[in-house]
């Protein structure tokens, strides 16, 4: 196991190399762009600010009235270890968050991933939208991540109107 000095040595020759910084920049720009898609297009969602993370997750909601109603938010997701997008149905605080997601559970929904927790975990309901996204090509990711995501609120909105 290397200790944190070790991993800041690391960080430093990467950092140094440049790439780094160049790749996350232009993610970032990427991911802000796209919430501004989504911002432009469907002006009667909520849009949140977008949460940067610790090249854990970077993230922001993008959120239908009838599910903010029931303090419920989409969060459009990249996975950074994982270097995939995913959406979730994710609760405005953790008491949302647990009531939902044993409702779910309780239904057994199994048209999406459900956690077997909630304990550590920010989703109810996940989904991959882009398994290995490709970034030459940020107008077809746009569409797809689009498409994807419009379809799950259907299909979430869908089975809570339904029970």
């Amino acid at each position: 196991m290397e200790s944190f000095p070790e991993y800041m040595l690391e960080y430093r020759k990467q950092i140094e190399k440049g790439y780094i910084q160049e790749a996350y920049k232009g993610l970032m720009e990427y991911i802000m762009g796209l919430r501004v898609h989504f911002k432009n297009k469907y002006p009667k969602y909520f849009v949140s600010s977008i949460y940067y993370g610790y090249m854990d997750m970077t993230y922001f909601s993008f959120s239908p009235e009838s599910l903010k109603r029931r303090k419920l938010k989409i969060a459009i997701v990249f996975i950074h270890d994982t270097f995939r997008f995913e959406v979730w149905l994710a609760g405005s605080n953790k008491k949302v968050q647990n009531e939902y997601w044993k409702f779910f559970k309780d239904m057994n929904w199994d048209k999406y991933h459900i956690p077997s927790t909630i304990k550590g975990i920010d989703s109810i309901v996940e989904h991959i939208l882009v398994e290995n996204p490709d970034f030459s090509d940020l107008d077809t990711l746009t569409g797809q991540i689009e498409t994807v995501t419009l379809n799950f609120i259907n299909d979430v909105e869908n089975f809570l109107s339904k029970h």
